[in-house]
């Protein structure tokens, strides 16, 4: 697998990266098939720069809070409106109520939406959901809204993305001895910080190191937070490889 870090601001756009989007292409068939992971607000004028809107084979979507899911409007208008189409469906996959929440998004009506141009589907706990050279398993995860952390398997590689989440034992089986892991920290250590919400770099190398995974790439950090403190909170708390990701950044898995 080839991961390529569209966007990796966390809650918002930064000045130097879209909010969360991720590019995964691995070989299948002859071709290499592309699943984008997220498309949030900022991020569909960027993911240009990796590929061709009309060359994505699918879309993952982690949970429906604006910095995950808002420039699936901007997909949904390329693929209706682009010369020569509308462009066949596109699966996508989701939480609960993703179909609905992408109409509400552009103003249309809930029926039929953008469900001409995306095949929605809803994620199922802990069941494998197959894409090109894929397996994709989502992991309920803990956040306010319904979100999921995504274990993606590809030729014997292992890829798990935590989606937005606090602490919890779901993450860590979700990253079970994962080659990286592709991990939020949007906070630093605090006794103040809310519950149920997001991690710290501690939390994010505490889970790596239960895991046993070979990577820990951070990422979601806001721009408000201290970037550097999160990557040293993650180093003292997981020995193995670390780092921030930046928008631009591309890993072999």
């Amino acid at each position: 697998m080839r991961l390529t870090v569209v966007g990796c601001a966390g809650s918002y756009p930064g000045p130097d990266s879209p909010a969360s989007c991720y590019l995964l292409e691995a070989a299948h068939q002859g071709r290499t098939y592309r699943l984008v992971i997220d498309l949030g607000n900022g991020a569909l004028g960027v993911l240009q720069q990796y590929v061709a809107l009309a060359d994505i084979d699918a879309i993952a979507i982690s949970h429906l809070h604006p910095d995950h899911y808002m420039d699936i409007c901007g997909m949904y208008v390329y693929r209706k409106y682009v010369p020569g189409g509308p462009l066949p469906r596109i699966p996508l996959w989701g939480p609960s109520g993703s179909a609905d929440r992408f109409a509400e998004a552009y103003g249309l009506p809930i029926d039929p939406g953008m469900t001409d141009e995306l095949a929605v589907q809803t994620w199922v706990e802990g069941e494998p959901v197959n894409l090109g050279p894929f397996t994709v398993t989502p992991r309920l995860v803990d956040h306010p809204v319904q979100s999921y952390a995504l274990r993606i398997e590809a030729d014997g590689s292992v890829l798990t993305y935590s989606g937005d989440t606090g602490p919890t034992s779901a993450l860590v089986e979700a990253a079970d001895r994962a080659d990286v892991f592709l991990c939020e920290a949007s906070f630093t250590d605090d006794p103040d910080n809310p519950p149920h919400l997001h991690l710290t770099g501690t939390d994010a190398g505490a889970a790596a190191t239960e895991a046993h995974v070979g990577r820990l790439l951070l990422t979601h950090v806001p721009t408000w937070t201290d970037h550097e403190l999160v990557a040293s909170e993650a180093k003292a708390a997981f020995a193995g490889p670390s780092e921030l990701v930046e928008a631009g950044g591309v890993y072999e898995v």
